[in-house]
């Protein structure tokens, strides 16, 4: 058999991880492997850009971070950016040109490693008829039906290290330092980070702030004698009765970009309370660098289930953690529920119990 590899989305702590693991599975059962780059560029661009992979090429990778495959936000098939002769863009469908050149290459299986969206491309196609597996690939950890995606654990570690640098420049100059982290609608990077920083406040999408609330937790330590507040904003966090701070409205064949809650924060704060204060965005601090140990042995053993998959026909499923091992669920089900974090889950009430400020 000849399978083929892509990965879209943005990139993710881990990604060479799961290819080399789906090369040397592969490779033991006698199929070839063909890495599509640039999403599904590589087959829809103007020059086919599709690149066989074998032990050599994947050797020593595991370690590394970004893809070797390059991704892509752009790679819809369903709506492809398409320059029309007046200089125009429009969205075309090419689904079926894409389905019939796998097919012409002789493909006989995709997996598909992507967030939400590009494990719905790789749904639809294979309900039209393309063999393909998915692995579930997100730093915001907001896929369904798996316990965890690989990333996020390197995304919550560097986040967590930059909270623990901040608190010593904070104290020193008697600020409020806020720090903005990804998460565009789950909060885990933000939570997790932040009590394991020791943060103040720390304020996700899942529970609407009030800007009050916040500045009362920062009047209170004052009071207090702490002159200093750590404040942890996920990128996708909603004022009570406002909505999602935009850095960039949507293009064509893109999402929105988020950015900037952070400095409306800040800014507010130090309006309202007159406490100097700080804003830091970490951005895509959180996805790039070396993988923990951690996300390398989960993207390990997600390429090798993968290809499990593939073995025993398993198509239009995604592999998943499901401790103490690895298991597959249906593609579908799995988008049918966004994880988000449960307002009643024990990490949010240990933040509660430890007395810091969700905002509402």
């Amino acid at each position: 058999m000849r399978i083929a590899i892509s990965t879209g989305g943005g990139d993710a702590p881990g990604l060479n991880a799961v290819i080399r693991a789906v090369v040397l599975a592969a490779l033991r059962r006698g199929w070839e492997v063909v890495g599509i780059r640039r999403g599904f560029g590589g087959l829809l661009g103007e020059e086919l850009d599709l690149v066989p992979l074998g032990r050599r090429d994947v050797r020593g990778i595991t370690h590394l971070g970004g893809t070797i495959l390059g991704t892509t936000n752009r790679g819809n098939p369903f709506r492809w950016p398409t320059q029309q002769p007046d200089g125009t863009w429009i969205e075309v469908d090419r689904s079926d040109e894409l389905i019939a050149r796998f097919r012409e290459h002789g493909l006989g299986a995709l997996i598909m490693v992507g967030g939400d969206g590009s494990l719905r491309i790789g749904h639809d196609l294979w309900r039209k008829g393309l063999p393909m597996v998915g692995v579930p690939k997100t730093i915001d950890n907001d896929v369904g039906g798996t316990v965890i995606t690989f990333g996020y654990d390197t995304a919550v570690t560097t986040a967590t290290e930059a909270i623990d640098k901040l608190h010593s420049t904070a104290e020193s100059h008697d600020r409020v330092m806020v720090v903005e982290v990804m998460g565009r609608n789950a909060g885990w990077i933000a939570l997790n980070s932040g009590l394991a920083g020791s943060a103040d406040v720390i304020l996700i999408p899942e529970i609407p702030y009030d800007i009050e609330k916040v500045c009362d937790k920062v009047r209170e330590r004052e009071a207090q004698g702490r002159h200093y507040t750590i404040v942890v904003v996920a990128e996708g966090a909603v004022p009570r009765d406002g909505a999602v701070t935009l850095k960039e409205k949507a293009g064509l064949g893109t999402v929105d970009r988020l950015g900037g809650v952070g400095e409306q924060v800040a800014a507010e704060v130090e309006r309202r309370t007159g406490k100097e204060t700080r804003s830091l965005t970490l951005g895509h601090l959180q996805r790039g660098g070396s993988p923990t140990t951690f996300d390398r042995l989960l993207a390990l053993r997600f390429g090798a289930a993968a290809v499990r998959a593939i073995a025993e026909g398993g198509y239009g499923r995604m592999v998943a953690s499901d401790p103490p091992g690895i298991s597959t669920v249906p593609i579908a089900e799995a988008l049918s529920r966004a994880k988000r974090v449960p307002l009643d889950s024990d990490t949010v009430l240990t933040a509660r119990e430890l007395g810091v400020c969700l905002g509402d």
